[in-house]
């Protein structure tokens, strides 16, 4: 595959969804280009504006906490997963107001510890903390919002 091959194919898989260094390095792999050509590659993404870091961060974050109402600290592991610099995680996480984490996060509880039918209260906790700790929650969160659920009991 030529470079101005490689260059549109690529041009084209940044222009559908927002892409990271790393997935746009492995597609490069996968086209088997050289280390040269693929520097040269992402050098011209990159100043055409197909290949932004931030932008993905930003748009990862939002995307993420909205669609899949994952918390803060799911987002950051996912991101630093994906080799995101911790600057870019700040400025992804502040895309989230608080107000609507904090509305995310009550609607999912809500809904979580009314599905749980287990008739065991130890085993019920346990299943509820579970389930938004896996989602990203900050444990305080959820222990708070435990307790207020205990407490209506």
């Amino acid at each position: 595959m030529t470079i101005k091959e490689a260059i549109q194919k690529l041009e084209h898989f940044c222009a559908y969804q927002e892409r990271c260094h790393a997935e746009v390095t492995s597609k490069l792999y996968d086209l088997k280009m050289t280390t040269e050509e693929m520097d040269q590659i992402i050098v011209h993404l990159i100043q055409e504006n197909f290949l932004n870091e931030t932008r993905f961060a930003c748009s990862f974050a939002r995307g993420k906490h909205r669609i899949k109402h994952w918390g803060k600290i799911r987002i950051t592991n996912e991101l630093k997963f994906r080799q995101i610099s911790n600057a870019n995680i700040t400025l992804a996480l502040k895309e989230i107001s608080a107000e609507e984490y904090q509305n995310t996060f009550d609607e999912l509880s809500e809904r979580c510890w009314h599905s749980i039918s287990e008739k065991n209260t130890l085993k019920k906790r346990k299943k509820f903390c579970d389930y938004l700790l896996r989602r990203g929650y900050e444990s305080n969160l959820v222990y708070d919002k435990l307790k207020d659920f205990e407490q209506n009991l």
